[in-house]
């Protein structure tokens, strides 16, 4: 049984505790946040200890943290699990500097415990199918990937100015998904971004409508769209074009009913936002990561790839601000 230890309890915190004592081979005993009172709501929830951060890492008993808690706190929290001999799955990002985030991946490999990213799109059962599917060879040669990604509603601005940008925070994901459906990093990255969903976003010096383009060493595509707001629900969508056919996974809709008359054929809408459409992606990541620790088998998702897709995150970045294309390498280092 994989004693578990909960670093955050907001909401995505709440989403972790579920998983976490919905398994059967895991066990919730302790809570922290920030906020004490959230810690000890959550922790009275599932009849668990609410402690602080540092009383969970230094517990010898618990054998793995999960880290939901704010983005700047990550890497610091990555180093001293791991340091005090814990297997750690982590929220995205690693951080919201490349640099930091490279620096903690060196003492996490030191430490030797195991590291996994907390990219849950990846278990998606649609996008997995689709992942399998090309593997497997069904539409021949991967050419052409594209990503859509749009949110109902943007944010709160304060939330805009902490949360390192929107390719950092919301792009990313698409950038995990896109190394992960073409097994590789891209060579070279396009972005270009602007704000026209809420002028407050701009001038906080972000974007909330973006596209990038993403050219592979062997001369694949892909392309992602993100937007801070789609008024009808959570557009998540993925097609990739082969050299044999077309492999795609469409939106997750509110209900399977549809109407059809004289007028037109009409369906529900996507389902809400990321908490309905992407439950039983994060069961699975938590399964995943049970699976890998107990096993002692490597984590599905490891610190490298979230290195990596923050490396393009900050290239995109950069290339948005430019108005140029921007070498991954350049940025790598």
């Amino acid at each position: 049984m994989l004693k578990v230890g909960l670093l955050g309890a907001g909401r995505i915190g709440h989403v972790h505790a579920k998983a976490i004592s919905s398994h059967p081979d895991s066990k919730l005993v302790a809570v922290a946040d920030v906020v004490k009172e959230a810690a000890a709501k959550l922790a009275a929830q599932y009849n668990v200890e609410a402690r602080s951060n540092d009383a969970i890492i230094g517990d010898a008993s618990i054998d793995a943290v999960l880290i939901a808690t704010s983005t700047n706190t990550h890497s610091d929290l990555i180093e001293a699990a791991t340091k005090a001999g814990k297997a750690v799955l982590c929220e995205k990002p690693v951080d919201l500097s490349l640099a930091r985030a490279q620096a903690c991946r060196k003492v996490a490999a030191a430490a030797g415990r195991p590291v996994m990213i907390g990219f849950n799109r990846r278990f998606d059962p649609n996008f997995a199918a689709l992942k399998s599917a090309a593997d497997r060879g069904e539409i021949g040669k991967s050419e052409l990937l594209s990503i859509t990604s749009f949110d109902p509603a943007p944010p709160p601005v304060s939330y805009v100015q902490v949360s390192g940008g929107l390719f950092r925070d919301m792009m990313i994901h698409d950038f995990d998904m896109a190394c992960w459906i073409m097994g590789a990093t891209p060579e070279s990255v396009t972005a270009i971004g602007t704000s026209i969903v809420d002028p407050s976003i701009g001038k906080a010096g972000d974007v909330d409508t973006a596209v990038v383009t993403l050219r592979y060493a062997d001369g694949r595509i892909a392309v992602i769209k993100n937007s801070r707001r789609a008024a009808y629900g959570y557009d998540q969508r993925i097609e990739l074009l082969g050299s044999e056919g077309l492999l795609s996974a469409d939106n997750e809709l509110e209900n399977t009913v549809s109407k059809a008359t004289a007028i037109g054929v009409v369906s529900a809408k996507p389902q809400y936002f990321f908490l309905q459409r992407y439950m039983r992606a994060y069961a699975a990541e938590w399964a995943a990561f049970v699976d890998a620790v107990t096993s002692a088998r490597s984590v599905p998702v490891t610190l490298d790839d979230g290195v990596n897709a923050l490396a393009i995150a900050e290239a995109a970045t950069r290339s948005a601000k430019s108005g140029a294309t921007i070498n991954l390498a350049t940025v790598v280092g």
